[in-house]
């Protein structure tokens, strides 16, 4: 039987890697979480796990062999607050958990799955996996970039090799804009889409940033993946354990704000019975409110990102990600049940 773990497990991607499992079969999971967020409960509450385990205790008790041979740990937990400003707490919880858990694997045999992000580019304006366009505007994006980095050395540039010998697959995934269920109890972290969604139901409008950047209102264009995709690709990767390295996990085509804001209006008004509209006329009748460029943000957001699938491509992974109007259309369908 194959014993899996997922760490974030409450979480947006972890609640939905588990999903996927749960689909294949495979329900022997060790859901690892830290639950002070009691609502996170209703990602969980639905899916097939074999044990939950705080994630105050988990990590040393795996170092120290307490829950039998893992096959695979997917490792989703993490702060991925970019707001937050607390470096020590930042550091500690995405590098050093991290590097903890990297050393049990190692010792342990199981395979290491886990969560980079495309905020290791920041201001850089390609985005392929390599140090000359990592460039991380805040403290979180560095604590990602800090862990791929020492993945790197020890495993080796493209992950081939460790420095024992090993063949043991670690794989970092650098997560784009994610958006689709289980990410409600997210607070402002959570997609545009989602918060436009109830910005649309409770006001009858969607809310975007105005001109920012030297792009236009609702101009700032990035590379949404959805959720189901992002799954689709962690769970390619683990029936190929012998694909290592680090990936963009996006969809390599970017889009602006502007699509998602029509996308969510168009799927709401499509659940009334009434017609698609094109963005001027979105705008024409007030549907989408363009609002000033926060000073907080200033400096510290990606205007643009797309994701370069080179790397993806290259070791067979040939899986097709769906567009902003598609990936859009079924998850106001979810969270309109």
């Amino acid at each position: 039987m194959t014993r899996i773990v997922v760490t974030g497990a409450a979480g947006f991607i972890g609640s939905n890697i588990i999903a996927g499992l749960n689909a294949r079969g495979i329900d022997d999971i060790i859901a690892v979480d830290d639950m002070t967020q009691g609502d996170k409960f209703r990602n969980l509450a639905d899916l097939k796990i074999s044990d939950y385990i705080d994630a105050d205790v988990f990590y040393d008790a795996f170092a120290a062999g307490q829950y039998g041979q893992i096959e695979a740990v997917f490792h989703e937990g993490a702060c991925s607050d970019t707001m937050e400003q607390n470096g020590k707490y930042m550091m500690a919880n995405n590098y050093g958990v991290s590097w903890h858990l990297y050393q049990a694997c190692q010792k342990r045999g199981a395979r290491l799955l886990y969560a980079s992000s495309a905020a290791t580019y920041g201001g850089a304006n390609t985005f392929r996996e390599e140090p000359a366009f990592e460039l991380p505007l805040n403290v979180y994006g560095y604590s990602k970039l800090l862990f791929d980095q020492r993945m790197r050395r020890e495993c080796g540039d493209g992950f081939h090799r460790t420095k024992a010998g090993k063949t043991m697959q670690v794989v970092g995934f650098r997560y784009f804009n994610v958006y689709g269920p289980r990410e409600q109890h997210k607070g402002r972290m959570a997609s545009v889409a989602f918060h436009q969604f109830n910005q649309f139901k409770a006001e009858g409008k969607v809310k975007l940033f105005g001109e920012y950047g030297g792009y236009p209102p609702g101009g700032q264009t990035r590379d949404f993946v959805y959720i189901d995709d992002v799954v689709a690709v962690n769970l390619w990767f683990f029936d190929h354990p012998t694909e290592t390295g680090i990936f963009n996990l996006g969809t390599g085509r970017a889009q602006p704000f502007n699509d998602v804001a029509s996308s969510v209006v168009n799927a709401m008004r499509s659940l009334q019975g009434q017609p698609a509209l094109a963005l001027p006329d979105i705008a024409q009748q007030a549907l989408v409110e363009y609002i000033p460029f926060p000073d907080a943000l200033r400096g510290k957001y990606q205007c643009f990102t797309q994701a370069d699938l080179t790397a993806l491509r290259a070791t067979g992974c040939d899986h097709a990600f769906v567009d902003v109007q598609t990936g859009v259309a079924k998850y106001v369908q979810w969270l309109s049940r």
